[in-house]
């Protein structure tokens, strides 16, 4: 199916690709079809997300903010490889989670960007291997990051 087809199905429209942070590469190919997208957070062209999980956001607002993390990193990934059509595989994602120390759901936020990955690629091409990582804050106070690895043809 076409990704950009099926983004219009679920009234998806990427955000405009954020713009580095820093000094590294926000994408870096390596090995014969692989792509690393660096870190990146929930604010988007619409949408801002500053704070911590469990005070002042719900899971379900971190399930938000995760989703958002996708739509950043896909749209990184459509300016430096031209179609989204491109990709072959969700190999990985890791999201970090920024909570209080008693906040423990971690994987329950980082749903919301694998969803949106299955959502639009399907569970064989969009389900990854996935790792949610609590921290302490993260830059800008953002609530979640998120980086991935694709496999692109």
């Amino acid at each position: 199916m076409d990704i950009y087809k099926r983004m219009e199905e679920l009234g998806i429209k990427l955000p405009k690709a954020p713009a580095k942070g820093g000094t590294y590469a926000q994408v870096k190919k390596f090995g014969e079809n692989l792509i690393y997208v660096s870190g990146c957070g929930p604010i988007t062209d619409s949408e801002s997300f500053q704070g911590r999980l469990g005070k002042p956001y719900s899971v379900e607002e971190g399930q938000k903010a995760a989703r958002n993390c996708i739509l950043n990193i896909l749209a990184i990934l459509q300016a430096n490889i031209g179609d989204l059509n491109k990709i072959k595989n969700v190999v990985k994602i890791l999201t970090f989670v920024a909570g209080g120390d008693d906040f423990f759901d971690q994987p329950k936020v980082a749903n919301g960007g694998t969803n949106l990955l299955i959502d639009l690629f399907g569970a064989e091409v969009g389900t990854p291997s996935r790792s949610a990582i609590g921290v302490n804050a993260l830059p800008g106070n953002v609530p979640v990051e998120t980086e991935a690895i694709f496999e692109i043809g």
